[in-house]
């Protein structure tokens, strides 16, 4: 079986860039993890088109899952490869140890979390705990309530606070994982071309493009201030894809909490305010409406609730506060480039490539600039000078 579902990148629409799991593909997974795949039947395909997964009911037979269930996932091998999952899923099972809301990665009988099988490499979870309330929604989505900006604020701090004793190093480099190492440079146009090293479309995309001028200026603004505040935040494995379809909740009312936290395919080792401001940028800022040329507002009483909810599960540093206003612009350069890379180099998309280029990376620092960019951060300034 295979689907191609309708899906959102940054507010554009697009299919499925990987073929579907099949029944007898994921069977032969199950068998190779040591789960008799017997009775098995394909139960629901992920819409998200940088990976094929689907939840794979396993029959009606006894087996050490909280459900008879398991959620299996496939990247092709120029994304991840077996080594670069299980630096995610160390941090995973560290999460998981410390209690936090997350899915247990499950190994084989030898001991492997990821494995490899021709141009693909796999992955199984257990199935998270809750309801997935924006399973149908456009991706970057905005919350579809103040009481959910403020559930998924605290749920972040529960995880920064898990995250604290988890001190392995940085991910090596690879496509479609979020950082702050060209953004952290005193010369980001130097850390550009030694990243583009490791990413080699990433650097034949960019030789057709005035990258330098563009993106010199795209974050002048802003780049500045993040380096003055940058050396002194407390390093911290994070999530960097915090948005309400990556979470699980336990009820769509004002008493709604985060249940599972999702997909860490993003993440590595930046600081809390990195992850924060990913999260404000992910859901509270309009970038289809922005995209298509219409006014763009950010939701400033869901940025409030967010923080709140923050707030009252983490601590923040006076200096980490600034940060949070200082990286938003700019937060997300990291992972635009690494989107350029796969889109030039894996799936050979133009088009996504340039939306990556000129939507994302250069359009997003530039609305920060404009009126309404503004005054999200000086409202996001005032809020976390308010709390204590």
């Amino acid at each position: 079986m295979s689907i191609a579902i309708a899906h959102s990148m940054h507010g554009g629409t697009t299919s499925a860039d990987w073929p579907g799991l099949t029944l007898e593909e994921v069977c032969n997974v199950l068998e190779w993890w040591g789960i008799p795949p017997s009775g098995s039947i394909l139960r629901w395909h992920s819409p998200r088109p940088l990976s094929s997964a689907a939840i794979v009911d396993l029959g009606d037979r006894t087996t050490e899952l909280r459900e008879r269930a398991v959620f299996v996932k496939r990247h092709h091998r120029r994304v991840r490869s077996a080594i670069q999952l299980e630096e995610e899923h160390g941090f995973l099972s560290h999460l998981h140890a410390t209690g936090a809301p997350v899915s247990r990665v499950l190994r084989r009988p030898d001991g492997g979390s990821a494995g490899a099988l021709g141009d693909w490499t796999y992955e199984l979870h257990e199935l998270g705990f809750g309801r997935d309330l924006y399973r149908n929604a456009v991706s970057w989505s905005p919350f579809m309530h103040d009481a959910h900006a403020r559930a998924a604020g605290a749920g972040l701090g529960v995880l920064h606070r898990a995250a604290r004793a988890y001190d392995a190093a940085s991910r090596c480099v690879t496509p479609l994982v979020s950082n702050d190492r060209v953004i952290a440079s005193a010369d980001p146009l130097a850390a550009v071309d030694e990243l583009a090293v490791h990413l080699p479309a990433l650097q034949d995309y960019l030789r057709n493009q005035p990258w330098r001028r563009e993106i010199s200026e795209s974050i002048r603004p802003f780049h500045e201030h993040y380096l003055e505040v940058v050396p002194q935040l407390a390093p911290l494995w994070t999530h960097n894809d915090w948005h309400a379809s990556n979470l699980l909740w336990s009820a769509d009312g004002s008493q709604v909490a985060v249940t599972t936290i999702l997909d860490f395919g993003l993440s590595d080792r930046t600081h809390a305010a990195y992850d924060l401001a990913t999260a404000i940028e992910r859901n509270t800022i309009p970038w289809l409406d922005i995209q298509e040329g219409r006014a763009g507002a950010a939701d400033l009483p869901r940025v409030t609730a967010l923080i709140e909810g923050y707030l009252a599960e983490a601590t923040l540093t006076p200096l980490e506060r600034e940060a949070v206003v200082a990286i938003l612009p700019i937060v997300h350069v990291g992972y635009a480039l690494s989107e350029i890379e796969y889109f030039h180099g894996t799936t050979r998309s133009q088009a996504n490539a340039d939306l990556a280029y000129r939507a994302f990376l250069i359009g997003h620092c530039r609305w920060f600039s404009g009126s309404e960019g503004r005054a999200l951060l000086a409202h996001i300034r005032k809020r976390l000078l308010k709390f204590p």
